[in-house]
């Protein structure tokens, strides 16, 4: 069996274009994956363009072999945009071998490590940054049954907090954490935002709402700052979903502070790469909690990879705050119950696509946030 063709469309959601790839065989086969980048769209679509070459006319079923020969001849690339690329690519071909095999995608991760990954909410609050609103929302994703969600209170702050934003801040985060029961926890995003000293008087100041963890709390490219403020915060920090490389998430760990990481496939160039990520964390006795800011295909990679890794603990997951016609496009992709997401047992990863529907949802030259202007909680909304 041989890659016959592989093909890239941009699917228009409304605050991130979705970028899926479909690789087809000259068996037939047929195998979806997701390469979405997020803040840029174009520059992945050329990408896998160009690099399809690396791909075609190899057998799919040959995963490491082909990622490594294309690396190599990407020169060792490091680019974000590459690895995306080789993310979505990598990814349709697992969804061929399961297809081919006639077995769900997590089998062949390394089998069953768990039944269910816990899952928590995210994307859920578009709206004005208003302790009563973010309440309001609140009050909606619990009763959607999950155990946890994840938000960032911080506007559109950056390096540092004066005292009426710190005061703002915090107003929220009490708001959010009033209007859940107690067994429901938060996760604070702060999006690499400020400074590492700041970051520190910030997680002093939240820890009485008892966050699961405070995420990203200064730049994350700079790892022994990210670390200092692990090593010092009264609430465990995570971090992770920048890194491009393996030696980053050693880096981190040898520096300590760290029992918890969030790997992105689509950074690290697919999912075989972010299970050597999570044996990494594991070497360290640490757990690994994927990102997961993509579409329900995204999901559905992240569910089997969840439950394959004896490490995972928690999944991310947007999908119940997508936009109405997401279902459209996907089915077949997990549904939160009792708090987790369990993966289908159909072959391969389980998720089916309409192609049909993706022209009444074209690219949107405009389908992008800037996390570092006024008003980008409500995702374009």
């Amino acid at each position: 069996m041989k890659i016959d063709r592989i093909e890239a469309f941009a699917i228009g959601n409304p605050w991130k274009n979705w970028i899926l790839v479909k690789v087809t065989s000259d068996a037939g086969h047929v195998g979806w994956g997701e390469a979405t980048t997020g803040l840029t769209t174009q520059p992945a679509m050329g990408a896998l363009g160009e690099i399809a070459r690396l791909f075609l006319g190899r057998d799919p079923r040959a995963i490491q072999a082909n990622w490594m020969d294309a690396h190599k001849a990407l020169y060792l690339s490091g680019d974000g945009v590459i690895l995306a690329a080789m993310a979505g690519i990598e990814t349709a071909c697992w969804d061929i071998v399961g297809k081919e095999l006639g077995l769900p995608l997590y089998r062949l991760l390394g089998g069953l490590a768990q039944p269910r990954i816990r899952t928590y909410a995210n994307g859920w609050y578009q709206a004005e940054r208003d302790p009563a609103r973010f309440a309001e929302r609140t009050r909606a994703v619990a009763a959607k049954g999950y155990s946890a969600l994840k938000f960032d209170p911080f506007g559109h702050n950056f390096r540092t907090l004066d005292r009426a934003e710190r005061a703002k801040t915090l107003a929220l985060i009490e708001a959010v954490r009033a209007a859940l029961p107690d067994d429901v926890d938060i996760i604070l995003e702060f999006h690499d935002r400020l400074t590492p000293l700041e970051a520190l008087s910030v997680a002093r100041d939240v820890a009485r709402f008892r966050p699961l963890w405070i995420e990203d709390p200064t730049w994350s490219e700079d790892v022994p700052a990210l670390a200092r403020v692990a090593r010092d915060s009264p609430v465990r920090v995570a971090a992770g979903e920048r890194f491009k490389t393996l030696g980053k998430f050693a880096e981190l760990f040898a520096l300590g502070g760290v029992d918890m990481v969030l790997p992105e496939y689509l950074s690290l160039g697919g999912l075989w790469r972010m299970k050597e990520a999570a044996a990494v964390a594991a070497a360290h006795g640490a757990l690994v909690s994927p990102h997961n800011a993509q579409s329900p295909l995204s999901t559905a990679l992240n569910v089997h990879f969840d439950i394959a890794t004896h490490n995972a603990f928690i999944q991310e997951c947007f999908d119940d705050f997508h936009v109405e016609w997401a279902d459209e496009i996907f089915s077949g992709y997990p549904r939160i119950a009792d708090g987790c997401l369990a993966p289908s047992e159909a072959p391969g990863h389980g998720v089916s696509v309409n192609e049909a529907a993706f022209a009444k949802h074209p690219y949107g030259a405009r389908n992008f946030m800037n996390m570092f202007s006024a008003g980008w909680e409500k995702r374009n909304s």
